[in-house]
């Protein structure tokens, strides 16, 4: 996939998640919030509660689930503590990351509390 297309594509894919939690009562924060070495494509909140979303798009959720490598969910924990650090309750914030797979055909696959 070129370049402008995968960026279009991932935009499509983050954009049926943020439908989805929308349709479950959660409210958008942020979209591709990002600090110096990292970025959390969707912050979402359901009440008191704070998702930070990371979307993978692949052929299928197998190959989507095997795309997230331990290094980037380290910079994806490290910039969630940056997020977490500008809010009133600061690292106390009631919050939990979830992993949302999209595979070719755009159906929606949501890993609830994926990441520590």
């Amino acid at each position: 996939m070129s370049g402008a297309l995968a960026v279009h594509a991932g935009l499509a894919a983050e954009d049926s998640v943020a439908d989805c939690y929308r349709e479950c009562g959660y409210l958008m924060r942020d979209r591709r919030w990002k600090r110096r070495g990292g970025e959390i494509d969707l912050v979402m909140s359901d009440g008191k509660t704070l998702v930070f979303i990371e979307v993978k798009k692949a052929r299928s959720f197998a190959r989507a689930a095997e795309s997230l490598r331990l290094a980037q969910m380290q910079r994806l924990n490290r910039t969630a503590q940056s997020y977490l650090g500008q809010l009133p309750g600061g690292q106390d914030t009631d919050c939990r990351f979830d992993v949302a797979l999209v595979d070719e055909v755009g159906r929606v696959e949501i890993l609830s509390n994926a990441l520590m």
